[in-house]
């Protein structure tokens, strides 16, 4: 376990309160780093804290300030803003439960894991985390965190608990403004049967083990090749996919699910545009509709 949490408090239910410690549950994941450098002399470009008229600054002299209008400021330094009393700086109490499933994906932000301060807490920890599980509910309250107030949702995981940030409904865009011109026809029943025949024949556990990030693999290559190349331009060629590459083709989506239903690639002949007829009676009410 870390040996600096990231947050200390206590979890409130009616009554109860539980003693906890709040650690990060996940950590950034392998990346290449990329440096701005000048490319006339070779050297790394800083950037400086400066002033309209007055130059480079000191970071010690910088506070926050609010805008009330257009060249006014409230400053406020980190003490007065420390000071602002939030119970929920140091109390997360569960305000409401509701079914596990019920929250949409959309609200999850980030996961955080809830362990007990001590000993004393942990009776209480089980009480609440066994709670949760049997009756198949999530807790919900608000957090502070980093300077703001944050909805979150506490569930059982494991042996212990897991505290996810959410989202606030102002945060998430409205799914009807993206999907708005989606067609609600029905698909045809022979194309949904090959599809769920190919989603059965790859569905299995997850693991995240099984997947890579091939991209920062190929980043480090390229560095390796670009370092011996002495400066030289160094460019890989990429074949890019039948389907990019004859985007201007209709594909014929029963003989490309049947294809891969069957475990091979699908023909030239295939990718060849639908039947007219089926194209008409499947988009007439789509028509209508618009």
């Amino acid at each position: 376990m870390p040996a600096r949490a990231y947050w200390k408090g206590q979890i409130r239910l009616a009554l109860v309160s539980i003693p906890v410690e709040i650690y990060p549950a996940t950590r950034s994941g392998a990346s290449v780093s990329f440096r701005q450098i000048h490319e006339p002399s070779g050297k790394p470009v800083k950037y400086e804290k400066v002033v309209p008229g007055i130059g480079p600054i000191d970071k010690d002299d910088i506070v926050k300030g609010y805008e009330l209008s257009k060249g006014s400021y409230v400053l406020l330094d980190e003490e007065e803003i420390e000071a602002v009393k939030l119970e929920s700086k140091r109390t997360l109490e569960l305000v409401q439960f509701v079914d596990a499933g019920e929250i949409d994906i959309l609200y999850y932000e980030k996961p955080y894991y809830v362990v007990p301060a001590d000993e004393l807490a942990e009776e209480a920890y089980i009480v609440l985390r066994e709670a949760l599980r049997r009756t198949r509910k999530v807790g919900l309250g608000q957090l502070a965190l980093r300077g703001e107030e944050q909805l979150v949702a506490l569930r059982p995981c494991g042996k212990g608990l897991v505290l996810e940030v959410l989202r606030y409904a102002d945060e998430v865009n409205r799914a009807a403004n993206y999907f708005r011109d989606v067609g609600a026809a029905k698909p045809d029943a022979d194309l949904l049967d090959l599809a769920e025949t190919l989603i059965d024949r790859k569905s299995g556990r997850f693991d995240a083990s099984d997947y890579h990030n091939h991209y920062v693999d190929a980043l480090k290559r390229l560095i390796a090749k670009k370092a011996k190349a002495k400066g030289r331009k160094v460019l890989e060629d990429v074949e890019e996919p039948a389907a990019a590459r004859e985007g201007s083709n209709v594909i014929d989506l029963m003989a490309a699910l049947k294809a891969s239903v069957d475990g091979r690639k699908s023909s030239p002949a295939a990718r060849t545009k639908a039947p007219a007829r089926k194209a008409s009676t499947r988009r007439a009410p789509a028509k209508k509709r618009a």
